[in-house]
């Protein structure tokens, strides 16, 4: 097996940097493309054969060092009882969101079964790799999830979501405890099925400050990864927006911790401190540039990192659509050739 990825995540040396991209597998591709064509997205993740598929379009594309499985992070507040759909152009749009202590009392603490589809998909892309590079599997965290539920979607400023959480704290952290224990279930299942490391995506949680990070979101993340602790695989903690919560992300878990691209990685490294690797940080709009620019800027994420254990190359949130092809291929091409040691 390319096992870069797996020995970086441990800080280990490698022969040259390991990359791998979120949402390396989607809209950019053709391949996916010809798929959504016939299936929606909520299709694609529930039928495991072309979960898999999707999987292993990039890694079949492009010299990648893990796959991560197909899935959406959303999927757990279907399974607990929220009606979700993706509606074409607008996201994800949750019809029944969650307003008041008896829609949080509502939501049923499940326990995996209502998700198996994930776990069979997840051992039918490590079948399919058949050992070429490592699998990644993936949960939101509870602040982002929260986020989603309390807005029926996406938002900019987040208002009910904190109106929720200033209001009425304890409704708050009932509903955030629910989550975590979901996830955490959730992603022990999926390294049981075959997930050799798992992410946590905390996409929205930059819009607090972090004492409000502190307060209402750190204990519940904690859990979460004091709940992985024995699983014994890599831990990856990421979110975007954190440069100022970078300390207290460290502080509530993971063996990896993933940078966005408004930090400079060698400043965020020395921030959660040398004694974890980190991820990133390329920002995604860079793929769209002349390969001149890109090398100038992968070149500077590089230097940054100085060779030391435990980088891993990634952007600084997932590939947009329309990204060029060629700009994703030359990117994971000029890691690997710029970092060999």
């Amino acid at each position: 097996m390319n096992d870069r990825f797996l020995k970086a995540c441990r800080r280990e040396p490698v022969d040259c940097t390991p990359v791998w991209f979120m949402r390396q597998a989607g809209r950019y591709m053709q391949e996916y493309q010809a798929i959504r064509a016939k299936h929606s997205i909520l299709e694609v993740c529930k039928t495991p054969e072309l979960a898999a598929q999707v999987t292993l379009q990039p890694i079949d594309r492009f010299p990648l060092d893990a796959a991560i499985i197909f899935a959406d992070i959303l999927l757990p507040l279907e399974a607990m009882g929220l009606r979700l759909e993706f509606a074409e152009g607008e996201g994800p749009i949750i019809h029944n969101p969650l307003r008041d202590r008896a829609s949080v009392d509502q939501l049923r603490p499940v326990d995996g079964d209502e998700l198996a589809y994930v776990e069979e998909a997840i051992r039918q892309a490590r079948r399919a790799l058949t050992g070429k590079v490592p699998l990644i599997g993936f949960a939101g965290a509870p602040f982002t999830l929260a986020s989603y539920a309390i807005e029926g979607g996406g938002s900019r400023n987040y208002i009910r979501t904190k109106q929720l959480m200033y209001r009425e704290p304890e409704v708050w952290h009932r509903l955030m405890d629910k989550l975590a224990r979901v996830v955490t279930g959730y992603l022990r299942r999926q390294i049981r099925a075959g997930a050799e490391a798992v992410q946590l995506f905390d996409s929205w949680v930059g819009c607090l400050s972090p004492g409000d990070y502190a307060e209402y979101v750190l204990p519940h993340v904690q859990l979460i990864f004091d709940g992985l602790k024995r699983e014994q695989v890599p831990l990856i903690h990421f979110g975007t927006g954190t440069g100022s919560l970078l300390r207290l992300m460290r502080q509530a878990g993971g063996d990896v911790i993933g940078l966005d691209w408004r930090v400079h990685l060698d400043d965020a490294w020395q921030t959660v401190g040398h004694d974890v690797a980190v991820q990133g940080n390329l920002d995604p709009v860079a793929l769209f540039a002349s390969v001149h620019e890109i090398e100038r800027r992968v070149e500077d994420i590089l230097r940054r990192a100085a060779g030391r254990p435990g980088h891993i190359f990634n952007l600084g949130h997932g590939i947009l659509p329309n990204t060029p092809i060629d700009g994703v291929a030359v990117t994971a091409e000029m890691v690997h050739k710029l970092s060999q040691r």
